[in-house]
C-alpha cells in the first residue's frame, strides 16, 4: 500500500510539475500570446495565479488584442 501511495504521489507531483513549466513558459514568452495550451492553461488557474500571468503577459504584450483568459467583459481590452 505504501508503495502505491509513492507512486501515485509521485504521478501528482510530476504532473504539477510539468504543466506548471508549461504555463510559466507561456507567461513568459515573448513570441506569441496566443498559443492555444498556453491560454487553456492559464484561464484554468486559480484567479490570483491567472492574474498574475495576465498580467506578465500584458507587460510582454501590450498593444495587442488580449488573449483568452485575459480579457475585460469586451474582450478588446486586458483586464
Amino acid at each position: 500500500m505504501k508503495k502505491l501511495a509513492r507512486l501515485l504521489l509521485t504521478v501528482a507531483l510530476a504532473f504539477v510539475v510539468v504543466i506548471g513549466f508549461r504555463w510559466y513558459r507561456y507567461v513568459s514568452n515573448t513570441e506569441s500570446p496566443y498559443d492555444e495550451v498556453g491560454m487553456t492553461l492559464n484561464s484554468a488557474m486559480p484567479s490570483p495565479i491567472n492574474a498574475w500571468g495576465c498580467a506578465k503577459l500584458k507587460e510582454t504584450f501590450s498593444g495587442v488584442l488580449p488573449p483568452y483568459g485575459c480579457g475585460a467583459d469586451n474582450g478588446t481590452q486586458w483586464k
